[in-house]
């Protein structure tokens, strides 16, 4: 009789944290539902993919709709009389709000100080055809403790973008120093999402080959000591990773790695077959 094989615990949790991600990915107004990516200016234009007609000045968006044109903020119409403006903003950078129009979603946001907007259709071939994304098995010798050390005062870092013509500015507030592969290593950390929490973006000697060559990204909580636990095998594509049509920041320079960091996810199979 064949034998029963117990997964381990840290193969277990990796597995749970990682399927959730990949549902999270694949919602159905995710980044891989953008079919477009605007860039606002003082001229009012039509945008493919949104109704109205839409312009950014003095640090908010202004839209107007024509008869017949819906959107929604919060389950509320916006659009009281067509032909009305629409005025949305100031939005701060790195943020955004979402509209909705019918079944798709309209991602308003600020990037490199510049207003975009990006719809997102439910029914994209990317979405659609999606496969999951590959990774290295998970490995307990790629979670490793580390110490985050802040600076006297946090540092404005300015890094490139996945895209041309912006970049992007955010706030360092200490770097995390850790040990592997026998190589004493740091990484500069940037403020993260979630309150408390620290964003690192990184390649390393598997970026280009298996891993997405651009970015990965890595979020760690530091203790009240700065303590902190560097779990790669969490390290995950950001939307470049998958579509053109995203803003990613790039890892500032000292962040390149000098070890091949072998877990976390790997290039997805979208990049695999236009190679």
């Amino acid at each position: 009789m064949p034998t029963h094989t117990e997964i381990p615990p840290f193969t277990a949790a990796w597995e749970q944290w990682h399927a959730a991600h990949e549902r999270h990915r694949a919602h159905p107004h995710g980044f891989l539902g953008v079919t477009h990516l605007h860039w606002l200016g003082t001229t009012s234009v039509r945008l493919d993919g949104a109704p109205g007609a839409w312009s950014a000045e003095d640090d908010a968006v202004r839209i107007v709709l024509e008869p017949g044109e819906s959107l929604q903020r919060d389950g509320q119409e916006l659009n009281a009389e067509a032909g009305t403006t629409i005025t949305i903003g100031p939005i701060a950078e790195r943020g955004g709000i979402d509209l909705v129009a019918g079944e798709s979603v309209i991602e308003v946001a600020k990037r490199g100080g510049r207003y975009v907007v990006r719809p997102r259709d439910p029914h994209t071939a990317l979405l659609r055809d999606y496969r999951g994304t590959p990774a290295y098995a998970p490995n307990p010798e790629f979670s490793v403790a580390g110490t985050f050390v802040p600076f006297p005062a946090p540092r404005p870092t300015t890094v490139g973008a996945a895209v041309e013509g912006i970049q992007h500015v955010y706030e360092a507030p200490g770097e995390i120093r850790f040990e592997l592969a026998g190589q004493e290593l740091t990484l500069t950390a940037f403020n993260g999402f979630a309150p408390g929490s620290l964003l690192v973006l990184f390649t390393d000697y598997t970026s280009g080959r298996t891993t997405y060559a651009a970015n990965r990204s890595l979020s760690v909580v530091p203790a009240e000591d700065g303590s902190v636990q560097l779990d790669f095998n969490h390290a995950v594509n950001l939307p470049c990773a998958y579509t053109d049509l995203a803003t990613c920041p790039l890892p500032p320079a000292e962040n390149r790695l000098p070890v091949a960091i072998e877990a976390g996810e790997k290039i997805p199979y979208e990049r695999q077959d236009q190679q």
